[in-house]
């Protein structure tokens, strides 16, 4: 691990309060970084639920408006009302 060229194991972490010869900027800025990669993180999770949300939704609607063309396509109610009326005409 501590030969160049060489990878350690893991990556060590660090405590940026506790890290002698950190200044008071890397702090800022390391503690910045980290507050930014929550963000991301908390943000594609966010956008992986919306995401599955939104099929949801679309499918109910989708699923709703199929049923209702279904449904729609078996009443048969014109076509009683068009023979009552020709019975009608054909009896006067």
């Amino acid at each position: 691990p501590g030969e160049p060229g060489q990878e350690a194991a893991f990556a060590r972490r660090i405590d940026p309060a506790r890290e002698p010869g950190l200044s008071p900027e890397q702090r800022r800025l390391m503690a910045q970084v980290e507050y930014a990669q929550r963000q991301r993180a908390l943000q594609r999770r966010l956008r992986s639920r919306n995401v599955l949300l939104a099929l949801g939704i679309g499918a109910v609607t989708f699923g709703i408006y199929g049923y209702t063309f279904y449904s729609v396509s078996q009443e048969r109610f014109l076509d009683e009302l068009e023979q009552e009326a020709e019975a009608a005409r054909a009896r006067a």
